[in-house]
């Protein structure tokens, strides 16, 4: 059998891939070598700018079913029956690192899932935990630069990392998750994913609902402490994408079952907290999880590059039925999703074939730009309204419209009655075992006790003693016995 003929990037034949062309044996190489300076040229723009944040990222296609009727809360199409499924991606992350660092290490994980309906993509970004460490946008570039690296040390510093959580009170909550049990996934496959914001569902009569998304292993809840994170980031950095590689690889495919907490809309303005604070969870007694189906992923991706680090997620890819809510951060990222992947991508990132739909073809009038593949021939126009048979709008919108009133400017979110930073900290430090409170305090002694200043750590240890008597006292006592030492 011949094997195939090796070809340049414009399809012709490569007669020595092994020695470049000189001027003579011995001589200097040719500049009219077009194979080497190719070759050469591609190499160094084999990598493109990492993300900013969720750097470190594993992914794998699978499939959503649905399992129960949610159809009285959405008209969404891949939703609209029992036993439909839906074509997924989706890609886990770490937060704060970069590219090459560890997956065993204490740090939020991102939980992004595209399904490729019928109608569209629809991008579900979410993370491991339901909540975050701040409520308004304006503040996430200051919050990733101080968990990130220092500009001057290069390396992460806890004087920047707790400097920021003692002026932003709102992250305790968060706090209190990542240094608690559940701070170091032990897989991508023995975690939870959320949605963590608040989205809005719409029926097909114009009914609104709001809801939050709950994605639970069906593989059971499994962590490292921080001493095993360490370990298993010395032995293999790569732990959670090995893990998960070689599960689907054996044909062992991770599963979670996807339920709804649903709000009706009317209920949400005299909530007794404010329901779009991505600091906050609503409490299950008040809004028990529904059901809504399974996510299972069975095919790992051929390329980790054009299939990983390419995917685009963007939670302003609604489909209708789905729309957004109030929820301040939400706000900001239906924007700055999409603009970072039109940095670090192109405009045309959209036409990978890792972010293109798959059970429909987007169609409308965008062209040009960097890496255009879309040119759709010569009779395709380039603006609307056309009189050439172009596609056209529908004239109705994904979701329910939200009312707003008041004045322009820059507000502070309205109080509801039972507004306040700590409380959902402290409920979460309460639902906790003994041996649970003690190693939650020692995680957060082990960063703050790092900490040079002593006002920083006191403005610290007064969010924990807010959030719960004892657990400020916990703090506060074991961050004195670690700093006398």
């Amino acid at each position: 059998m011949s094997k195939r003929v090796l070809t340049t990037e414009s399809g012709a034949p490569v007669a020595d891939n092994q020695n470049s062309a000189s001027a003579g044996a011995g001589g200097p190489l040719l500049l009219q070598d077009q194979h080497l300076l190719e070759k050469l040229a591609r190499f160094n723009r084999e990598r493109i700018p990492e993300r900013v944040v969720h750097a470190r990222g594993s992914g794998a296609y699978g499939r959503f079913e649905v399992t129960d009727d949610v159809t009285g809360f959405t008209h969404a199409d891949f939703l609209n029956s029992i036993g439909k499924r839906t074509e997924v991606f989706v890609r886990f992350s770490t937060v704060a690192d970069s590219l090459g660092g560890a997956d065993a290490v204490r740090d939020p994980r991102g939980f992004a899932v595209k399904f490729y309906t019928e109608e569209g993509n629809y991008d579900l970004v979410g993370n491991n935990t339901p909540v975050f460490f701040i409520k308004d946008p304006i503040k996430f570039p200051d919050f990733i630069h101080s968990q990130k690296r220092d500009p001057f040390t290069g390396k992460q510093e806890p004087d920047n990392v707790w400097d920021f959580w003692a002026h932003a009170p709102e992250a305790t909550h968060q706090v209190t998750w990542l240094m608690g049990d559940r701070g170091i996934p032990a897989s991508y496959r023995h975690m939870n994913g959320y949605g963590s914001h608040t989205y809005q569902w719409t029926n097909a009569e114009g009914e609104a609902f709001f809801v939050k998304y709950h994605f639970k292993t069906n593989q059971g809840i499994r962590c490292l402490s921080t001493e095993q994170g360490a370990e298993q980031a010395g032995k293999d950095p790569n732990s959670h994408q090995t893990d998960l590689l070689q599960a689907i690889e054996r044909g062992v495919h991770p599963s979670w079952t996807l339920y709804v907490q649903i709000m009706p809309a009317a209920e949400a303005a005299n909530f007794r907290f404010n329901p779009f604070d991505l600091t906050k969870v609503w409490p299950h007694n008040d809004y028990p999880l529904q059901r809504v189906g399974r996510l299972v992923l069975d095919r790992n991706p051929d390329n980790v590059f054009a299939e990983v680090e390419q995917a685009a997620f963007s939670p302003n890819n609604f489909v209708p039925g789905i729309g957004p809510s109030p929820d301040k951060m939400l706000q900001g990222r239906l924007f700055a999703y999409a603009d970072a992947h039109r940095y670090r991508l192109g405009v045309n990132h959209t036409q990978l074939a890792v972010n293109a739909p798959k059970a429909t073809t987007a169609q409308n009038y965008g062209r040009d730009g960097l890496m255009a593949s879309n040119a759709q021939g010569r009779h395709a126009k380039n603006y609307e309204p056309n009189s050439y048979d172009g596609p056209v709008e529908t004239g109705r919108p994904l979701s329910a419209p939200l009312a707003v009133s008041g004045y322009t400017g820059t507000h502070e979110a309205p109080l509801h009655t039972k507004d306040d930073d700590f409380y959902q900290a402290g409920e979460l430090y309460r639902l906790m075992s003994q041996e649970e409170k003690s190693r939650l305090i020692a995680n957060i002694a082990g960063g703050l006790s790092q900490v040079s200043r002593e006002d920083m750590i006191a403005k610290n240890l007064a969010h924990f003693h807010a959030a719960d008597p004892e657990y400020g006292r916990r703090v506060e006592e074991a961050v004195r016995a670690l700093r006398e030492d």
